[in-house]
């Protein structure tokens, strides 16, 4: 397994969040996600002097049915806890300065370990957390 490389999975091995930590590194364009995920995360990695060729991407519909969010940590740490459907704690991952994770799908829980600032992007519209989002209570967290 690829050191830099955390996937995420449930108790049925469902991809619930692929973590790329800041010392992974590839010599191309690599991308983790499945092809059929709604995020392609990944790394573009070219050599200088790569040029792209001018471009832009077609418009498609597509019905998508998780809502992915990418947290990248520019400063600080932070805590992301992943759950089982019935509530109970399936495993956490610690984020630093430079990684980043795609969060698939899932109960989650963010907390904050040091003051951070994270770049996050996930699928719009996003109307209102009433709207986007499901609260999960615990008995015990």
């Amino acid at each position: 397994m690829n050191q830099g490389l955390k996937i995420i999975t449930d108790k049925n091995g469902k991809r619930l969040a692929e973590v790329i930590l800041s010392d992974q590194k590839v010599e191309k364009t690599t991308f983790f996600s499945k092809p059929e995920s709604a995020f392609q995360f990944g790394f573009v990695a070219h050599k200088k002097g790569y040029e792209e060729d001018a471009h832009y991407h077609k418009k498609i519909e597509k019905k998508i049915f998780d809502v992915s969010q990418v947290l990248f940590v520019k400063k600080g740490m932070v805590a992301v806890e992943f759950y089982n459907d019935d509530k109970t704690k399936l495993t956490e991952v610690i984020l630093k300065k430079g990684d980043a994770i795609n969060i698939i799908t899932g109960i989650h829980r963010i907390r904050v370990l040091d003051d951070c600032q994270c770049l996050t992007v996930k699928q719009g519209p996003f109307i209102s957390d009433e709207m986007d989002k499901v609260g999960v209570s615990f008995i015990n967290k």
